[in-house]
């Protein structure tokens, strides 16, 4: 297993267009319609967050951290759509687009996801309408792969939840992380195992947790960094391990020992990392994260958090460690840049952060909540 090698920024960029890409991620971009903590039977008002747990570590990268970032996506050409490319632009993320024509009534169309905030002992809930997504209808082929690379690229980004739209998503994105290792980038994936999205996509007759397994192993062969919790781990690759009900949220153990079982089913993967969250109510869940690098362990400190709005906080946590990796921080730097950046980012409204650097790093060196004059 080699290690982890992470490519330099040019030193000398002649114009701003040249200048290569930190980060490029692939995923479906969507709308979260929010509520807050009304129920959805009782609310008459919702706010609208643009989101996709790909593109969301693309906004962070570019938001809190100043990087040059990228989505690569689906857009349909309607009210919707220019809705969501707007914001997009407003995160300062640059974008290249598959088009759609919506027909006026079917679609295709920019799927929704509808989630509350809950509150106390009242759990968040999360359902989705994904009928008809362009997204899922990318196949290889959607992208000039070549030309969104021209300039360079330092790390490519796709995820579990749009490997899971399709038969046709799972390809697009082995297509992309073969033509992002041609381009000297790394290569990462968030597993974000969602059994709803698998069953409800699953071909007829197959045990769709047989074939998430069968497609993300596919994809984990071409993947440097992972990120991914034991159960993402164990559902998503089936991977041996100690049930994780079993077991504290905190104990970094089963992750730990599982570690020995990803290696030597994927030696290609250098580093995994998740986060860590003991949830004691809606709004009060304790909070650490752990990663494994080139073979080597790591444990971020455990904080107790005041949560506004949960959505989020993983991508955060990615954002914070692919940034920290990406600078030539020390992995233990690295891993609490993404610890403290995931924590703050529950504290905002919506799924992307409003953090500064410079609030994520003095909490990442043991900062506090104190007024700041």
């Amino acid at each position: 297993m080699g290690k982890l090698s992470i490519p330099a920024a040019k030193a000398v960029e002649r114009t701003v267009l040249e200048k290569p890409y930190d980060f490029v991620t692939l995923g479906a971009l969507v709308t979260r319609l929010d509520p807050g903590i009304i129920p959805f039977e009782y609310a008459d008002r919702y706010d609208i967050h643009v989101s996709g747990g790909e593109f969301n570590v693309a906004a962070n990268l570019a938001r809190a951290f100043g990087m040059k970032t990228a989505v690569v996506s689906a857009m349909v050409d309607y009210p919707i759509g220019k809705k969501i490319e707007a914001d997009v632009r407003k995160m300062g993320v640059d974008s290249f687009y598959a088009r759609f024509k919506h027909n006026g009534v079917h679609g295709p169309n920019m799927a929704q996801v509808w989630s509350d905030q809950g509150g106390g002992v009242r759990a968040p809930v999360v359902f989705y309408n994904r009928a008809n997504e362009a997204a899922a209808l990318l196949k290889p082929g959607s992208f000039d792969w070549k030309a969104i690379f021209g300039h360079g690229v330092r790390w490519f980004h796709s995820g579990g939840i749009f490997s899971a739209l399709s038969d046709t998503t799972p390809e697009v994105v082995i297509e992309g992380m073969k033509a992002a290792h041609e381009a000297g980038a790394v290569v990462s994936l968030d597993l974000n195992y969602r059994a709803k999205l698998w069953a409800a996509n699953a071909a007829k007759g197959v045990d769709p947790v047989v074939q998430a397994q069968t497609i993300l192993s596919r994809i984990v062969e071409h993947v440097d960094v992972l990120v991914g919790n034991e159960e993402d781990l164990q559902m998503g690759l089936a991977l041996e391990g100690p049930k994780v009900d079993k077991h504290s949220k905190l104990d970094p153990s089963v992750f730990f020992g599982m570690m020995e079982t990803v290696a030597k089913r994927f030696p290609n993967i250098k580093a995994v990392a998740t986060t860590m969250r003991e949830v004691r109510s809606t709004n009060r869940h304790d909070w650490s994260a752990v990663l494994w690098l080139d073979g080597q362990a790591y444990q971020a400190p455990t904080c107790s958090l005041d949560v506004y709005d949960r959505v989020g906080g993983g991508d955060g946590f990615a954002a914070g460690l692919i940034y920290g990796l990406l600078s030539g921080k020390t992995p233990e730097e690295a891993l609490r840049l993404g610890w403290a950046h995931g924590a703050l980012l529950t504290t905002f409204p919506g799924d992307t952060t409003m953090a500064t650097l410079e609030q994520v790093e003095a909490f990442a060196q043991g900062g506090s909540a104190r007024i700041q004059r």
